[in-house]
């Protein structure tokens, strides 16, 4: 994959950037309904859907930073986007462009001064791994082999600007209205401005991994602050595969059962006990190392889940308040998902809507155990989306609906699903 030696950083040019994707986009349009008259409708749009993907993908690579993480934020939606989008999406966690070496070096140079030969015993020039906001590099130094995370220039500094270009879409794909919908929004940008602290990462990976070392089956690198900078981490290198490639290849259940049990009793652990979490469970941010442990290895987006979001959210986990109605209405009320100024018929709509939904996505604590390998229950939970998405209502209807905080906390837990799916694994939920 050809390298870059710059990235738009202006807000012009990373504007100019996605101007020039929506030409090309609308050049799809055009092909659409030409298509339309030769091809039938589904076809046509399946076409369209590809070419879309492949062009809107396109553009935000070469961009990196915020814009291609909302990218790879929507790959875990599944429910919310065409498969075309999520699968091409979904390469923002693996296939990106890398920098240079002649960039890499002066991203160096800024924060210490030096060169990262001049640093490490032994520097890899070459990235061994491109992401949306960072690459990563192989190093050596005192007889220990290292990763080493470079955020790329400027994704810092473009948040803002990337997501008032992002703004407008997701307003549409969400039906969002009214002022009340920034809080949404400043989550987001709140959230993307963490993730580009790695003195702040570094910080919180040291502090969750060593409070979750007593989980069996967890590996998780040393980190060396003096070897790290506000773009800069350094790690120790765990050797073995990205999840996504040793579920493709492993026919050991009782191995995949062990590595999602350990995926499971990691997140309620700090669900419950720390009330922060990994609020970023895809497939990039994990391997299972050469020994068969669960290696988490990226910590860069956390969640802090405030008590009063807390206790409403995960009571609705819980059979016997799901099914008291006067309970489920107090806690729809707590969560902002029910408001002041609904109307009867909107108050009958979301309670309807989202008591089917609560019970369908807290099925596996209503468990002792629970098979994430069952493929109905994933079926279930894209026909569901599909269901309300298709809903008039929901066009009608103020969207804005829900805490902040579900943002992440829903976020986590799809993609914690998906990974155990991915796992097949039959955990113990309780």
């Amino acid at each position: 994959m050809k390298s870059l030696d710059k990235i738009p950083t202006s807000k012009i040019a990373r504007a100019t950037n996605l101007v020039k994707t929506g030409v090309k986009v609308g050049g799809n349009y055009l092909s659409y309904y030409g298509n339309k008259l030769v091809k039938s409708e589904e076809e046509a749009r399946e076409r369209l859907d590809e070419s879309n993907a492949h062009d809107i993908y396109d553009g935000l690579k070469e961009l990196k930073g915020s814009a291609l993480k909302v990218a790879q934020m929507l790959s875990m939606e599944k429910s919310i986007l065409p498969k075309a989008y999520t699968d091409q999406f979904a390469l923002s966690q693996y296939s990106v462009p890398p920098l240079s070496g002649a960039l890499i070096r002066k991203t160096f140079h800024k924060y210490f001064k030096c060169y990262p030969e001049e640093l490490f015993d032994h520097f890899t020039a070459e990235s061994v791994r491109a992401a949306s906001i960072g690459q990563v590099h192989q190093a050596e130094k005192d007889g220990k082999k290292l990763a080493v995370k470079i955020q790329y220039p400027g994704v810092a500094n473009s948040i803002k600007s990337d997501l008032a270009i992002v703004k407008p879409f997701a307003v549409r794909m969400f039906n969002l209205k009214g002022k009340e919908a920034e809080k949404y929004f400043l989550e987001v940008e709140e959230k993307l401005t963490e993730e580009t602290d790695y003195q702040l990462e570094v910080t919180r990976s040291m502090e969750i991994s060593q409070a979750c070392r007593h989980i069996s089956n967890l590996s998780f690198p040393t980190y060396y602050p003096e070897l790290s900078s506000d773009r800069i981490i350094t790690m120790d290198w765990l050797e073995g595969r990205q999840i996504s490639d040793f579920c493709k290849e492993n026919q050991d259940q009782e191995l995949g059962n062990t590595l999602g049990q350990a995926l499971w009793d990691f997140y309620v652990f700090q669900m419950h006990s720390l009330k922060k979490v990994h609020a970023d469970p895809h497939p990039g941010n994990f391997i299972i190392t050469d020994d068969n442990k669960l290696g988490i290895i990226d910590f860069g987006c956390i969640k802090e889940i405030p008590e009063d979001f807390y206790e409403p959210y995960f009571e609705l986990t819980q059979p016997a308040y799901l099914h008291d109605q006067e309970k489920f209405d107090k806690n729809l009320r707590k969560l902002e998902i029910l408001r002041e100024d609904d109307s009867e018929e909107e108050i009958n709509f979301f309670t309807g809507m989202f008591h089917e939904m609560l019970n369908l996505f807290g099925m596996p604590f209503h468990h002792d155990e629970f098979d994430f390998g069952d493929a109905s229950y994933f079926e279930q939970l894209v026909a569901l989306g599909e269901k309300y998405g298709q809903k008039s209502e929901l066009r009608k209807y103020n969207a804005n609906r829900g805490s902040k905080h579900f943002l992440y906390m829903n976020r986590t837990f799809f993609g914690l699903y998906n990974l155990l799916h991915d796992l097949r694994a039959k955990v113990k939920t309780h």
